[in-house]
């Protein structure tokens, strides 16, 4: 009897030590070593090391001359990394066309036109979607432009470079990250203290 307890204390300890200490380690290593950004969260930063995000992360944006970024529907608020999920509204329930119609309001309020592409009124199953696709940017060019006081052929051109390709066989693209668009519009145009 005490043979074979020792035999399976010693299958747990040498799969414990393989699987809960060496392949975890083993795999840090190999993503800080081959890729350090995505390792450490994909984080954006300023040029004096303040992080200001991640670009795997949506964040909110309020005023006018920001681009939006697709709802979210995370608990506590807008693009909550603890409580990442969707609404789990199914397309008979009546809340969800409420929170369309709520959306479609602030799209108005924002002077973005109609008509709205579905991630532009549709949060997603994570909550926490930094993209949306490069049409709903494109939607947002002159409400943005206007209140930047920038051009719109200007600003099409630096949503254009922005533009990424989603990853074959599972999405479409091209898709824009909001965050990193908006960091790039503030570099380029930085709005004036006290605009929108």
């Amino acid at each position: 009897m005490w043979k074979e307890v020792k035999t399976g204390l010693l299958l747990f300890l040498i799969l414990f030590i393989l699987t809960g200490v060496i392949y975890p380690l083993g795999i840090t290593l190999i993503g800080q070593a081959f890729f350090p950004i995505q390792a450490g969260g994909s984080l954006v930063t300023d040029s004096d090391g303040t992080i200001r995000g991640s670009q795997l992360i949506g964040q909110e944006f309020a005023g006018k001359g920001y681009f939006i970024g697709r709802p979210s529907a995370t608990e506590g608020s807008p693009y909550n990394a603890s409580a990442s999920g969707g609404s789990n509204l199914g397309p008979t329930n009546p809340a969800l066309f409420s929170d369309v119609d709520n959306r479609i309001a602030y799209l108005k309020a924002r002077e973005i036109s109609a008509p709205y592409s579905s991630d532009m009124v549709l949060s997603s199953a994570s909550g926490l979607d930094p993209h949306i696709t490069l049409d709903a940017a494109l939607s947002q060019v002159s409400a943005i432009a206007n209140n930047r006081n920038v051009s719109e052929n200007d600003l099409r051109t630096i949503v254009m470079s922005h533009a990424e390709q989603g990853i074959p066989l599972f999405n479409e693209g091209p898709f824009v990250n909001v965050l990193l668009l908006n960091r790039d519009l503030d570099l380029r145009f930085p709005m004036m203290k006290g605009g929108n």
